[in-house]
């Protein structure tokens, strides 16, 4: 066995353990490989001076490639590909030498040169941003009334689930208060309705705070018979105007 031919074998294997074993990981992943464009010349086909020179080439833009912190550091495979080129370049050099060719190097080289040279792949695009929430149609309910009886400052027993209601949507709507608001109608003097009103609103804020609602959110008054949701003449009796009126903040 000559000693160029020792050499070459000695080359190729350390080829094999530096570079091989990696690339052909690489190239077992879809995401890291990239497809070497057609050669614009045959090497084969160019003059001794010309095959060197196009080598020589190749296996410095390699060698500076290995050498480059934005190649060793980058993601894709321009490394491996760097590493490649610069072992079968430097076996296709070493032949040439000795005014041989060794197509198999020849062609080895210049196929990772070439993926090297590649435009590495374009970066996936971003994530598309999260949907925005939809807020609850429950939430644009503002004001929820509750209606008493004649002359009553018992809440009706329905308040519960309007407190049930509250409490369970504060949270999803963002509420962060609540202003209840008692009312009469005008059956009675302005002093009774005024005290009736707010018998009424404190009658339904306790129903809230027994339904989980913090008493620190919940603002209390009464109106009388000053803020009709009915027009009446002074002394009539309306239910409508009976009321309790909570609105959210």
């Amino acid at each position: 066995m000559g000693a160029l031919e020792m050499e070459v074998r000695t080359v190729r294997k350390l080829a094999a353990g530096v570079a091989s074993a990696s690339l052909a990981m690489l190239l077992a992943c879809p995401a890291n490989a990239q497809t070497a464009p057609q050669a614009d010349q045959d090497l084969m086909g160019l003059n001794d001076g010309e095959l060197r020179d196009a080598l020589d080439m190749r296996y410095d833009a390699a060698l500076a490639a290995t050498l480059d912190p934005a190649i060793i550091n980058a993601t894709d495979a321009r490394f491996h590909w760097a590493s490649e080129a610069k072992v079968q370049c430097a076996i296709a050099i070493g032949f040439t030498k000795n005014d041989l060719r060794d197509e198999d190097s020849i062609r080895k080289c210049d196929a990772a040169y070439r993926r090297l040279m590649a435009p590495p792949p374009a970066p996936p695009p971003p994530p598309p941003p999260p949907p925005i929430p939809v807020r609850p149609a429950i939430c644009d309910q503002a004001v929820n009334t509750v209606f008493f009886d004649f002359d009553s400052r018992a809440a009706p027993q329905s308040t519960a689930a309007t407190a049930q209601f509250l409490r369970s949507n504060t949270q999803t709507c963002g509420w962060t208060g609540f202003d209840v608001v008692g009312h009469t109608d005008r059956a009675g003097s302005d002093a009774y309705n005024d005290t009736l009103s707010m018998a009424r609103a404190r009658s339904v804020a306790d129903i809230m705070v027994a339904q989980g609602i913090p008493e620190t959110m919940i603002t209390v008054a009464g109106r009388g018979e000053h803020d009709l949701a009915v027009q009446t003449v002074d002394g009539e009796r309306n239910p409508q105007n009976r009321r309790v009126v909570i609105t959210v903040r």
